[in-house]
């Protein structure tokens, strides 16, 4: 699956900043008008649930989980919503799992998963593997159609923009990931590794960001393989770390707040886009993510 190039400029539409307790988002993902948000390690095993106004509404703590690397989170089309703790930038996890929050609890300030689902690669067979070979970090995946998509982050030696893409049951137990695709970002540089996934309510498109770029893919006949696929250009040198789709035609990028970098919320159309280049630098701030 190979990422297509054309170039368009377009600026960023709306910029909320996060609050300072969301230093280290990893995961967002917009629900019934509230977007749900964690971070990655060395942070509580909680969701942090926003309004509009990016002003915090709840905190959720998932008392029977751990946070051991929690690097992206999704939605299914009922509203449950799973947490992807699989991080793993050394390679060397053989913990990786996924949990589900049902529904009901989403509205809670503490909460218990409804079920986990562990996995392995089964490519991976050292942990970890030679430097050219770590291949099995994850910070992006999707829930379509009771599976779920894993793309992982290349962290080899040689990067050449590839990243894997894994299929998992959406089922309680123990699962083989099972290899399906590779996406090329089609750049070198390590600013193209893959750090969220999302996919559009419709079922139609998904989205996968890097920290330079968002990949904008089709899906046709129920396949995320042989997707067609367009990018919008990301002008900030800022840690972009979570997307989620806002509506069909819309999406919400997080980057980490780093320095005197980062920590904002960026609002961006995908409507008819061929590829965009998206100045993160001309900050509007509207305040609100209902413009």
């Amino acid at each position: 699956m190979c990422c297509t190039n054309r170039n368009k400029t377009e600026k960023c539409n709306n910029t909320v900043k996060l609050p300072n307790s969301l230093k280290e988002v990893s995961g967002v993902g917009f629900w019934d008008k509230e977007l749900f948000c964690i971070q990655d390690s060395g942070n509580k095993n909680e969701i942090v649930v926003l309004d509009t106004f990016g002003n915090s509404n709840r905190k959720i703590t998932i008392l029977n989980a751990k946070n051991i690397d929690w690097e992206d989170l999704t939605f299914d089309k009922k509203g449950n919503l799973y947490i992807g703790d699989f991080g793993n930038n050394e390679n060397k996890r053989k913990d990786l799992t996924i949990y589900k929050i049902n529904n009901t609890e989403l509205y809670k300030n503490s909460a218990n998963y409804e079920y986990k689902i562990t996995f392995n690669y089964p490519e991976q067979r050292e942990f970890p593997p030679n430097k050219k070979n770590l291949f099995f970090d994850c910070e992006a995946f999707f829930e379509f159609e009771n599976n779920f998509y894993l793309f992982t982050k290349n962290h080899g030696k040689n990067f050449d923009g590839s990243s894997l893409v894994y299929k998992i049951p959406n089922k309680k137990g123990n699962h083989n990931a099972e290899l399906i695709d590779t996406i090329y970002t089609d750049s070198k540089h390590k600013s193209f590794a893959i750090t969220s996934a999302a996919i559009a309510s419709n079922q139609k498109s998904f989205v996968v960001l890097t920290h330079s770029k968002i990949w904008h893919f089709s899906i046709n006949n129920s396949s995320i393989t042989n997707s067609k696929s367009s990018s919008i250009s990301l002008d900030s040198n800022s840690q972009k770390e979570a997307i989620c789709f806002k509506n069909d035609q819309t999406v919400l990028i997080a980057d980490e707040k780093v320095k005197n970098t980062g920590g904002n919320l960026y609002t961006i159309s995908i409507k008819n886009q061929v590829e965009l280049t998206v100045d993160l630098n001309e900050k509007l701030f509207l305040n609100t993510l209902d413009k």
